[in-house]
């Protein structure tokens, strides 16, 4: 575990360090590679087929076997290591997108198979998420943890923000097969930055104890029982406890409702359809700029950070309520984005520095649960909200998130963080 932060200053640069570099290019890329691949796979089933069911079946591929093999994942990433984990995610996800290329190239691959390859993509990205935050602690320094969040969390973002229109022109220039190409070109070039972190991780495994990371009383558990402990650990400790609960209550609230009633509310208020593109494009450079905020001035109270993120998330969503105007909607969404990226650096990097080693993968893994599997139930809040009217959906979505913040400010594990 890394230790405590300590009161020397910090230093100007946070990436003086190669191996920080490439830890960072190699997230940064495979973040892009992300952002790229999904656009493209969409586009992609939308030749094969008419919009539809078709599209649904792939892009649920693609979802399924991350969420259900996320948690069964920060086992085997507390147990191999992360680097290991995230390393040989990252060589399948070039070997996929490479056996996709293939079939793109040389054959007409139908829907079916398509959303095959996109489940194997799917069950790499549950390996790869858990393993990558993990392995942050192992490399980077405790006073550095903020700012290497940031810098890849602002990739994430970056890719994110550009990502649909580099996808979309480069289809358009060179077609489906160069395009994918690239995208895998990317994706190797990630992998190697990663694996060549191995090495530098494997120096600081010796001093683990020789019964292995999960065992207790010199007992090796089995898997079940190593997940059940991590489950036990995260509910037990009232400071994972509460940012867990808090990431899933303000993915429950803010996903479906920005996304679907933003659809609605840009056609009733906005000016049609054609406005929610810069609408969503504002939570874009929103969740760019609180990345960087964040990495840029670390907050010093750390607790009282997180509840006033929580709360500006909340004070967006219902001033979505208010807006008739596109500039304005896109400023308040970029209230929303500057909230929910801020927010996402303090409470990765806190749990990074405050969690034991041994349970980090499976507690990382439940970060990304809270994130993904709570976008499904989105839907059916917005979905079940919507007939009242977007200003109902929006100011009870915000009113909950806001609630949440007086949750998370009367929490005195999370209140007293510094």
């Amino acid at each position: 575990m890394t230790t405590e932060p300590t009161a020397r200053s910090l230093p100007r640069e946070p990436l003086g360090d190669p191996h920080l570099r490439r830890l960072v290019v190699g997230q940064g890329l495979a973040a892009v590679v992300d952002a790229l691949f999904i656009v493209w796979l969409t586009l992609f089933v939308l030749e094969l087929s008419e919009p539809g069911v078709a599209t649904g079946l792939v892009l649920v591929a693609v979802a399924l076997p991350r969420a259900a093999l996320l948690l069964p994942a920060g086992v085997l990433v507390d147990r191999l290591g992360p680097a290991r984990v995230m390393a040989g995610a990252s060589w399948l996800r070039v070997a996929v997108l490479l056996a996709l290329g293939a079939l793109v190239t040389f054959t007409s691959p139908s829907v079916t198979t398509v959303a095959l390859s996109g489940g194997l993509l799917g069950a790499g990205d549950a390996a790869y998420f858990p393993g990558a935050l993990a392995l942050l602690p192992a490399i980077v320094p405790t006073e550095k943890l903020s700012r290497v969040n940031a810098l890849v969390q602002g990739a994430e973002s970056g890719g994110d923000l550009v990502g649909p229109a580099v996808a979309a022109g480069a289809i358009a220039a060179v077609g489906f097969d160069a395009t994918l190409g690239g995208i895998t070109a990317l994706a190797a070039l990630a992998a190697v930055a990663l694996s060549t972190l191995i090495r530098v991780v494997r120096r600081g495994e010796g001093a683990r104890d020789d019964a292995g990371p999960d065992a207790i009383g010199g007992e090796q558990l089995s898997s079940a029982r190593a997940l059940a402990a991590g489950l036990r650990y995260a509910w037990h400790e009232p400071l994972v406890r509460g940012m867990l609960a808090a990431i899933a209550l303000i993915n429950l609230a803010v996903v479906g409702p920005v996304l679907v009633g933003g659809a609605v509310l840009a056609d009733q208020r906005l000016g049609g359809a054609g406005s929610l593109g810069v609408v969503l494009s504002g939570f874009g450079v929103g969740s760019l700029a609180g990345s960087l905020m964040a990495g840029w001035r670390p907050p010093a109270r750390r607790g009282w950070t997180v509840a006033g993120g929580v709360a500006a998330i909340g004070a967006g969503m219902a001033g979505l309520a208010a807006v008739t105007h596109v500039v304005t909607a896109t400023a308040v969404v970029s209230l929303i984005g500057i909230g929910s990226a801020f927010l996402g650096v303090v409470v990765v990097a806190t749990l990074q520095e405050r969690v034991p080693e041994q349970l980090l993968g499976r507690v990382m893994s439940l970060v990304v649960l809270a994130t993904v599997a709570m976008d499904p139930f989105s839907y059916v809040v917005a979905g079940v909200l919507l007939p009242f009217g977007t200003t109902t959906l929006f100011l009870i979505c915000g009113s909950a998130v806001l609630a949440c913040a007086g949750l998370v400010a009367a929490s005195p594990a999370i209140r007293s963080l510094r």
